[in-house]
């Protein structure tokens, strides 16, 4: 189990964060939250990710539009998360993510995210220099910023059945990062990954955790 901290952004904003593992670890991960904020799920991730071996931090990127958010998967908790992605600064929250980055304090940094945090992990390897690895989970803005460049290795894993990442968005990335690892699960839908949610998949989460730990560890050390 991991405890919360604050952390202070470039621009001097203050926000919290989950971290976990041990601060010795050979090296760090930066797990980004869904809509949902920093919710059971995402620090049930960073657990996972610190049992695996690594010192892992969970900004709390929706602090800037409000503190303490914490939501669920109804239909509700997705408008109001919605609501929240859309009160933030793209480029602030990414100030987020290099203090996170920081706080680690690891030559060799990796980044992971789920859904919207699937789309930060995806700028995480283009819009910082930071990180030398970054597995991005059914990110749905990836399509619209693919033609960004690469500054790390990118792993990407997506759902055939997605109703909000059409497998036209999918074969657009695909085409635009070649140099990418792109998965695609059969059958699977919008946050398969996630097991407090319907569209749970349990082999295909296991799959895509394995190759997101063998990424890591190739890439990581």
């Amino acid at each position: 189990m991991g405890s919360m901290i604050e952390l202070t952004a470039s621009d001097g904003f203050k926000f919290s964060a989950y971290t976990a593992g041990a601060a010795d670890a050979r090296a760090g991960i930066v797990v980004v939250q869904e809509i949902f904020g920093v919710n059971h799920h995402i620090r049930d991730m960073a657990d996972r990710y610190a049992a695996a071996g690594y010192f892992v931090v969970a900004p709390a990127l929706f602090d800037r539009a409000k503190r303490g958010v914490e939501l669920g998967y109804t239909q509700e908790d997705i408008g109001a998360g919605r609501d929240l992605r859309m009160a933030l600064d793209d480029a602030k929250l990414m100030l987020d993510i290099e203090a996170s980055a920081k706080y680690l304090g690891k030559a060799k940094l990796g980044i992971v995210g789920y859904c919207f945090g699937g789309t930060v992990a995806w700028w995480g390897s283009t819009r910082s220099k930071s990180f030398a690895a970054a597995s991005c989970w059914y990110g749905g803005g990836i399509a619209g910023t693919r033609d960004e460049t690469m500054t790390c290795p990118v792993q990407m894993h997506f759902g055939e059945k997605d109703g909000s990442i059409p497998m036209s968005d999918v074969e657009a990335v695909r085409a635009a990062q070649p140099k990418a690892e792109t998965y695609v699960y059969m059958g699977a839908g919008h946050g398969f990954g996630c097991n407090e949610r319907g569209s749970f998949s349990q082999p295909d989460y296991d799959l895509a955790q394995k190759r997101t730990l063998e990424f890591f560890d190739k890439h990581l050390g």
